[in-house]
């Protein structure tokens, strides 16, 4: 269940009015952000998430829960490649292709579709020192310092996130 996480201060979150009908999607999900740091590297993951309703006729135990449908993280020193790792320019605005994988869900009607943003994913992905080291894994513990991550949405920098909609009334 995701829906800790979208009440955190550190997480993004965006939610769609209840659907008034069924919303099924199949195929690849990727993520297009423009984001900023003020540090020299950042992690970026993105969640697409399926938000149960809150209403009695939820059974208990899935009210509200938001049940992740596909999710990456991104580490931003590889936008350039996994073999050319390289510092980020603090406060630049830069695009991030960020391939979620292939997924095939139906958003029932009265759910919501939601997606989080984050930038650490700890435990299950180690910490990024939000500074440029050679190997984060033999990051100091002087490497290690907090940073301010932005996530920019306008016709200048329009990050989304795009999916497969089928068409279910068989148009």
């Amino acid at each position: 269940d995701q829906a800790p996480f979208a009440k955190r201060k550190d997480v993004l979150f965006w939610q769609t009015d209840p659907l008034d009908k069924d919303v099924v999607i199949s195929g690849n999900v990727a993520a297009k952000l423009f984001a900023s740091t003020t540090g020299s590297d950042a992690d970026w993951v993105v969640k697409l998430v399926d938000i149960y309703p809150s209403d009695e006729a939820t059974p208990p135990e899935l009210r509200g829960r938001q049940r992740m449908i596909a999710n990456d993280v991104f580490r931003g020193r590889f936008r350039a490649g996994f073999d050319k790792p390289q510092a980020i320019a603090p406060g630049k605005v830069l695009d991030y292709s960020i391939n979620l994988h292939q997924a095939s869900h139906r958003f029932k009607k009265g759910h919501r579709i939601g997606v989080q943003i984050q930038s650490s994913w700890f435990p299950l992905i180690n910490r990024n020192p939000q500074t440029f080291v050679d190997n984060i894994l033999k990051a100091r513990p002087t490497d290690f310092k907090a940073q301010t991550h932005a996530i920019h949405h306008s016709d200048r920098y329009p990050s989304a996130i795009a999916v497969t909609v089928e068409d279910t009334a068989g148009n």
